[in-house]
């Protein structure tokens, strides 16, 4: 249900377990499963100019049910973000039909294919995200029916939606008449542990969007050996004034022990026609205190340029817990 389990499962002894993307699910009967998270965390942001505020408290959780009648799977997750314009919603919804041979239909609401990093910070190992805070390259949630194909050595898949970008608590515009949104993409997984993946995405002018909006996204994840690994992406978006740009970052990780890893990333964005943009150095810590509870902290560094701030230091420790 969450993306990137492809690239993220490959390293999930580095990752100490984050990267499940099915949490570790209850079996309810032989049809019915539940799995989710909690997570909490303090979080302080010190900006130069301004004032240093901090936050303690829970952050997400979500409750996802899955019901499995071969080839059918229904999946359903209520999503809870504590003072989001809408708190709680329903946020997966859809059905997969599996028609054999590696080839799935999909219908309903679901996550975009797009992003290296997951939609869950739970599944990746910092607590903050590498970009977006001028520009929203990556859709989230939308409605729609997408049709994906794999084997062991590639995958791919196109989407037809309602939109594409809408936030997890809106709506789309529910139409294709006026507003239509397209996605895509391509994985390379022949070479061991090595994988090459290219996406993009397409909404007509229209409807929910004031003009038309045109997202590449191209990464790439190498496992070095069984404690390194190296991860790189970059992402371009033309979503006309105000919303053009690109965005990247390069990822190590690193396992010290089988419980202990640290993430060191480095991260950039920048606007068109002079706009601003920024570059950022995270360090990321974490440890596996059981196979389901992980605590992590965060100490990230953000240089701004055009901007109206200079910097901006964030200090962060978090806990989650997957069932």
């Amino acid at each position: 249900m969450t993306k990137h389990a492809i690239q993220l499962a490959a390293s999930a002894a580095l990752l100490l377990g984050l990267a499940s993307p099915s949490f570790a699910e209850v079996k309810l009967n032989e049809n019915f499963s539940v799995s989710g998270y909690i997570e909490g965390s303090y979080q302080l942001t010190d900006p130069d100019p301004g004032t240093s505020t901090d936050k303690f408290g829970l952050d997400s959780a979500q409750l996802l049910f899955t019901g499995s009648f071969k080839p059918v799977t229904g999946v359903a997750s209520f999503f809870y973000v504590p003072n989001a314009p809408q708190e709680t919603t329903l946020l997966d919804a859809y059905v997969t039909y599996d028609a054999g041979g590696g080839l799935s239909i999909t219908g309903g609401k679901f996550l975009s294919y797009l992003g290296y990093e997951s939609f869950f910070t739970v599944n990746n190992p910092e607590i903050t995200f590498a970009n977006g805070d001028f520009l929203a390259a990556i859709p989230g949630y939308h409605d729609g029916v997408k049709l994906d194909y794999s084997t062991k050595d590639w995958g791919a898949g196109v989407a037809l939606l309602d939109s594409v970008g809408s936030p997890f608590y809106l709506k789309g515009d529910g139409e294709l008449k006026h507003n239509a949104g397209f996605e895509g993409y391509f994985s390379y997984k022949a070479v061991t542990d090595l994988t090459l993946w290219f996406g993009a995405a397409y909404d007509t002018k229209g409807g929910f969007l004031a003009h038309s909006n045109t997202v590449y996204d191209v990464w790439a994840q190498y496992a070095m050996d069984k404690k390194t690994t190296v991860a790189a992406e970059y992402a371009y978006r033309d979503g006309g004034l105000g919303a053009k740009g690109y965005n990247w970052l390069g990822l190590v990780t690193y396992a010290f022990t089988d419980k202990f890893s640290t993430a060191f990333r480095l991260s950039g964005e920048k606007m068109s026609s002079g706009g601003p943009g920024f570059i950022r150095y995270t360090i990321a810590p974490g440890v596996a205190v059981t196979s389901n509870l992980t605590v992590r902290a965060e100490v990230t560094y953000t240089d701004y340029d055009k901007s109206a701030l200079n910097n901006a230091v964030f200090v962060g420790a978090q806990a989650f817990l997957k069932f």
